[in-house]
């Protein structure tokens, strides 16, 4: 287990799944803090997908026809919220489905 400590001093797992508590803050915060590319990849995760959750619920908010559906989009990313941080505390390294893309290659490019 020793050998898994790096940047914060945490478990990789634990580092991974701490990156996704607080959306794009912890995210950001553990993709600066951490080098391993595991915990960076979820961290980079955590800014891309919960980033473009807010943008949408603001959006929609915005827009009478589409406002309907801001609960809905809050439920389904509080159930992503809790599957992304179980399977970062699992030590699987899980894309989501199109956004998980753009974080692998917005991490490329930092």
């Amino acid at each position: 287990m020793a050998g898994d400590v790096k940047g914060t001093g945490l478990p990789k797992n634990t580092a991974a799944a701490l990156s996704y508590v607080l959306g794009p803050i912890t995210g950001v915060l553990f993709y600066v803090l951490e080098k391993d590319p595991f915990v960076r990849f979820h961290a980079m995760q955590s800014i891309v997908v919960f980033t473009l959750l807010f943008v949408l619920q603001w959006v929609f908010g915005l827009t009478l026809v589409l406002l309907p559906l801001v609960p809905l989009l809050s439920v389904l990313g509080f159930a992503l919220w809790l599957l992304l941080i179980y399977k970062a505390w699992q030590g699987q390294e899980w894309e989501v489905p199109v956004v998980g893309k753009y974080a692998r290659k917005f991490m490329k490019k930092a």
